[in-house]
């Protein structure tokens, strides 16, 4: 039993308005029966004050008990609100009254309890005038309520039973159709779980008319399938570029070696140096891969020590100046004009420098310039930039360039001997770093990479 949760659901929300209900039923007429006597008590109490006034006014002007107007009142109030009242004066000698008419009523066949029934209640008030005690009024009237008294009220819980039975119906109705609302956007979301199981990466949640809380569960899951659809299309791009990388060079081996072994070819040094390059450019392939996943591994341990900018520059330029005079690009140093330290791993950070140099050598052409320099406006980091005057990107693929084997136009890194590594390991290690990265880029215009290294170690 409750095994599903919608059949939860709704038990509970059953079970909270049921409770709410026959709390508000049982409060409402209690509250009215309360109201209900309360008022009828106060105006009995009204009337038997009316026919005080009248007795105390009428034996003040004319000095004795007189029968009209107060019979009159006496007798009405027995015949329609079953009020009776007996007036003794100061000597106790009944003057009027109208107890006497139960008995007149029960000889009809009108069944009355007598007036000294336990079921009937006696209030004595003193009558006076002049301040003097003339006598005493005797008021007898049933405890509880009167037919009418009855009727109306049996009419009222009759009333506030056909809204409870009402409310509940509405209730269960609302209920039913909330749970299933409820229900059929988790259904949704576990429909869509199951297909992205069978290996539907196109699946989607529709956000329309979705619970705010079932929405952002929504919007997760399809950010999630979408994350899993680009890490399936790179996969499948991976594959296919890795394959025409390995390809090219293991084709050209192939037939290099059995042209050796046919006695096609004479292993000359220049046509062995050729073999050997061919070789040399699957083990940079390799080697790349092979750096890709130590830097992207989340257990990376760096070594941080104290590094000067200045020194990082100095380094940067050694290493690349015959690189950059060999194809004819201009090479440039801005010079910070302070000493800058801030802390990172020494191998590393050349690692990922020189990974963007490169980059920025491969695609710029003779002749034009690449720059590096130092930026310290950003508070709490150290900046270094590298600006080349090369062929540029496309804005779409500026969001995409770190990402593994990624590639804006597919004909290029080819041409340049790139794999679509080399930037997704510059991630990796300024993830590790914890430090930011902000690419600039226009087609034919140049790129221009900031790599920002926090001042101070985490």
């Amino acid at each position: 039993m409750f095994q599903t949760l919608r059949s939860r659901i709704l038990f509970y929300l059953l079970l909270s308005s049921m409770i709410g209900i026959l709390f508000v039923s049982f409060f409402m007429q209690w509250g009215f029966e309360e109201s209900f006597t309360k008022y009828l008590d106060r105006n009995r109490e009204k009337k038997i004050d009316r026919i005080i006034t009248e007795i105390e006014k009428g034996y003040q002007k004319n000095g004795h008990f007189t029968r009209d107007p107060v019979f009159g009142f006496l007798h009405e109030h027995a015949m329609t609100d079953q009020l009776y009242f007996d007036l003794y004066d100061n000597r106790g000698q009944l003057q009027m009254g109208t107890s006497n008419i139960v008995g007149y009523l029960n000889s009809l066949g009108l069944t009355e309890p007598e007036p000294n029934d336990e079921e009937w209640h006696t209030a004595s008030y003193t009558l006076r005038a002049d301040n003097k005690v003339i006598g005493k009024l005797v008021a007898i009237y049933p405890i509880g309520l009167i037919d009418d008294e009855y009727n109306f009220l049996q009419t009222i819980q009759l009333y506030i039973y056909a809204a409870v039975c009402l409310t509940i119906l509405l209730s269960i109705i609302f209920s039913m159709l909330f749970s299933k609302k409820l229900i059929s956007s988790l259904n949704k979301v576990s429909f869509a779980a199951s297909e992205l199981q069978q290996h539907n990466l196109s699946i989607r949640i529709p956000l329309t008319g979705l619970p705010i809380e079932v929405k952002q569960l929504a919007i997760s899951f399809n950010n999630l399938a979408e994350s899993l659809a680009k890490g399936e299309m790179l996969r499948k791009q991976f594959t296919g570029d890795l394959a025409h990388e390995l390809r090219t060079p293991l084709a050209t081996l192939r037939s290099q070696i059995e042209a050796y072994q046919d006695g096609i070819w004479e292993p000359t040094p220049q046509r062995l140096q050729s073999s050997h390059e061919e070789l040399m450019r699957l083990v940079r392939l390799v080697n790349e891969l092979e750096k890709l996943l130590a830097a992207e591994n989340p257990q990376i341990r760096l070594e941080k020590v104290a590094v000067e900018a200045g020194s990082v520059l100095a380094a940067l330029w050694e290493m690349f100046v015959p690189l950059f005079k060999q194809k004819g690009v201009f090479l440039h140093i801005d010079e910070p004009d302070k000493e800058l330290i801030f802390p990172a791993d020494k191998d590393r950070l050349m690692q990922i420098l020189s990974n963007v140099l490169n980059n920025a050598l491969k695609y710029t052409p003779e002749g034009k310039n690449v720059t590096i320099s130092i930026l310290t406006e950003k508070e709490g980091y150290v900046g270094f930039k590298i600006e080349d005057e090369g062929s540029g990107m496309a804005e779409d693929d500026i969001p995409h360039i770190f990402e593994r084997f990624y590639r804006g136009d597919k004909s290029r890194d080819r041409k340049t001997g790139g794999a679509g590594i080399g930037l997704s390991i510059v991630k990796a290690l300024m993830e590790a770093h914890n430090g930011l990265i902000k690419v600039k880029s226009r087609i034919n215009k140049g790129t221009c990479i900031i790599l920002w290294f926090p001042e101070e170690d985490d």
